[in-house]
């Protein structure tokens, strides 16, 4: 007996789809097929679906490197002897067929709920998935070719694959305008679902679907030469009304199928308004009008910006035939704008919320625009979806299979406010994928993720400070701030001093007039500022950022923020060779930072003139230099921060709890940061504690202040400040 591969081989090798393909991807595939060589049988239905895949394929002139990757992935032997070679050869390839392999996940999740999910979900987690979207009509094709042979499988796998397919992929099929799959993916997924109701409005209706089709195409040349005659331009086209179509209507006006009057139909686009009531015009002269049944929606619109006219008539041989007539920019608007034929027919026209669909009805839309691309215009086409329009939201997962969708970016705790407020206030860790994650880390679609929470609502203060990244949706960061809001304003009081006061003192500033940070954030009392950031409103950082801005100023105008330092004087600069910094008014002057306190940009910074060693360059509130500006003050320089590039030293100290794998957690933040770590010396432990004292490089005085709030959010960790 023949293996299937041989099989398959021979009937590949007949089928124009096949015929048409590229050279190079045609030795392709004659490799793979060798590659997999083996007797297991006769494919059978296996090969009845691949082949009936591929004729729809060509129906939507899918391009080579679609119709090798649907061949592909039917015969999961020949795609493994060939997957090296695909990751290198025709990555474009590999990536339909990995998103073949990812749209599993969907239907596992799907079969998991038995159709009793969230089917817009699925859809939106399927869409997020695939990073080709040519991928979506392969498996529209594939399914309608199983639906199509699905009369051999039992009973409870045949509805369930009618199920899936009515769920997700018949709306698919709608919003991406694939009509030639659409109906009939709808047709057998009713008549497997429901096949009483089915029969019963098949045996209805007056002809095959064969003769109505016929009977439309005569309708469209009648109509379309007696506009031509009128001197009308128009486009006509036409489309009986498929069996599914009609019980959804016949529900939805609670009528019998004899007082439907849109069995039958056709469509006039026009070029402006006026030729909308001419070709009406002659619609009603050519046939008889049915009154009750004609709606003006030119003059008054739908409530979703909807427009066409909209007349049923008696047509030839005596049967009803519904004429809808609009322009060609009416026709674009419903079909891709806000009025797009999909939403009212699946929403029951309900207005969703734009901001969080606005990332969606693009991808659709262009994957109209890349179904409709030619061979040589789909690549690059492809490519700009890429780089322009990046999915902004994520498809995630509950433990119970369930999709939420969060913007990108979003973190465990934003998972968990969206669950539930309360949720959100006892959140004390998380899982994704059963793995243990900071309350920081950043989900991807696809991920499933649990919520470890504790019996008592606790938000942290620190969750509200954007730099930390534990929260990156506004919506949840207004509950905690709510959840803060409802205490008492003595407790902010005093939450608030405590941040502010360890971030000052962490970064030297703890004796610092408060007074130009209550200006800039026009809080009329420290305790105002206080309350502000205890409720996130303002950073502590910022407050920091603030302090140090208005030194700067107060001394002379600031050169910027920056990474070189530059010591002011009215005469020519002259730059060191051994030094990242130019010396102004002075040449071959050494300048370098002090070690015992290592300023880095952002911090108010004073130059000191040494005997012999040049410039060193002091914080201003170093203790060493008010040491030595009070005994010799006229050797202090003003000095300001410059442009230039590099990275600078700065100590800090750690006191923690002695634990197992602290330092690789300490180490593993500092490189998540961009930072560097330089060296590390502990004290050694002293009752089951650690000080570690780190010399990092930073860029500048932002990134160690972000870098000193993560690393006093570590487990263990008690304190942390700058050395």
């Amino acid at each position: 007996m023949s293996s299937p591969v041989q099989n398959v081989e021979q009937v590949l090798a007949a089928h124009p789809a096949v015929a048409a393909l590229p050279r190079r991807l045609r030795v392709l595939l004659d490799e793979a097929l060798a590659g997999a060589a083996g007797d297991a049988g006769d494919a059978g239905t296996a090969t009845v679906v691949l082949v009936d895949t591929l004729d729809s394929l060509r129906l939507l002139d899918a391009d080579g490197e679609v119709v090798l990757a649907a061949i592909l992935h039917a015969l999961p032997e020949a795609a493994a002897a060939l997957e090296r070679k695909l990751a290198s050869a025709e990555p474009t390839v590999a990536a339909l067929l990995d998103g073949q392999r990812a749209a599993g996940q969907v239907w596992a999740l799907h079969a998991e709920h038995s159709g009793q999910g969230n089917p817009e979900g699925l859809r939106r987690l399927l869409l997020a998935i695939v990073r080709d979207l040519r991928v979506v009509p392969i498996l529209l094709a594939r399914q309608l070719a199983q639906l199509r042979a699905a009369g051999q499988l039992p009973e409870d796998e045949r509805r369930a694959l009618a199920q899936l397919t009515r769920d997700i992929h018949a709306p698919l099929a709608n919003r991406l305008g694939i009509w030639q799959l659409k109906w009939e993916l709808e047709d057998l997924a009713f008549r497997h679902l429901e096949p009483d109701t089915y029969r019963r409005i098949a045996r209805l209706l007056d002809g095959k679907r064969a003769d109505r089709e016929r009977y439309i195409a005569d309708v469209i040349g009648m109509l379309g030469e007696a506009l031509a005659a009128q001197g009308v331009d128009a486009e006509v086209a036409g489309r009986p009304k498929h069996i599914y179509s009609i019980w959804k209507k016949m529900r939805k006006k609670d009528v019998p199928i004899g007082e439907l009057y849109d069995l039958r139909a056709v469509r006039v686009l026009v070029d402006d308004v006026p030729a909308c009531y001419a070709a009406l015009g002659v619609a009603h002269a050519l046939w008889m009008p049915i009154p009750s049944e004609f709606d003006d929606y030119i003059a008054r619109p739908k409530h979703n910006d909807y427009r066409s006219l909209h007349t049923a008539v008696v047509g030839p041989e005596g049967k009803t035939l519904e004429v809808q007539i609009r322009t060609r920019e009416m026709h674009e608007q419903a079909e891709l704008g806000v009025a797009a034929h999909w939403r009212y027919k699946e929403t029951g026209g309900s207005q969703r919320s734009a901001a969080g669909n606005a990332a969606l009805d693009r991808k659709i839309e262009w994957m109209r625009r890349l179904l409709e691309a030619s061979t040589d215009g789909a690549g690059e086409l492809a490519g700009a979806l890429d780089t322009e329009l990046v999915e902004d939201r994520i498809y995630v997962l509950t433990p119970r299979g369930e999709v939420v969708d969060l913007p990108r970016g979003a973190t465990p705790l934003d998972f968990a406010y969206h669950v539930h407020t309360d949720v959100g206030h006892r959140c004390r860790g998380a899982k994704v994928d059963g793995r243990i994650v900071p309350l920081d880390h950043q989900l991807r679609s696809g991920d499933r993720v649990e919520i470890l929470t504790g019996k008592v609502s606790e938000p942290r203060r620190d969750w509200l400070v954007a730099a930390n990244g534990f929260l990156a949706s506004a919506r949840s960061r207004e509950k905690v701030r709510t959840w803060f809001n409802r205490l008492d304003r003595a407790r902010n009081v005093q939450d608030g001093r405590e941040l502010l006061e360890r971030e000052l003192k962490r970064l030297g500033l703890a004796q610092a007039d408060p007074a130009p940070a209550l200006q800039k954030f026009n809080a009329a009392t420290l305790e105002d500022l206080q309350v502000m950031v205890a409720l996130g409103d303002v950073g502590p950082h910022q407050v920091a950022r603030a302090l140090l801005e208005h030194e700067r100023s107060a001394r002379e105008p600031a050169a910027g923020d920056g990474q070189e330092l530059t010591v002011r004087a009215p005469r020519k600069a002259a730059k060191t060779s051994s030094s990242a910094f130019t010396v102004v008014g002075v040449g071959n002057l050494l300048v370098q930072v002090a070690r015992c306190c290592q300023p880095v940009p952002g911090d108010a910074v004073r130059g000191y003139l040494t005997r012999g060693r040049g410039v060193s360059v002091h914080r201003a509130d170093c203790p060493a230099f008010l040491r030595l500006s009070s005994t010799s003050p006229q050797r202090v320089l003003p000095v300001e921060w410059g442009r230039a590039g590099g990275g600078h030293e700065a100590g800090v100290v750690v006191d923690a709890i002695d634990r197992k794998y602290l330092l690789k957690d300490l180490t593993n933040l500092i490189a998540q940061e961009d930072a560097h770590v330089l060296s590390i010396r502990s004290d050694g432990g002293r009752d089951g504690r650690q000080r570690l004292h780190l010399q990092v490089r930073v860029q500048d005085y932002g990134q160690l202040s972000r870098l000193l709030g993560k690393i006093d959010g570590l487990p263990g960790v008690q304190k942390t400040r700058r050395a």
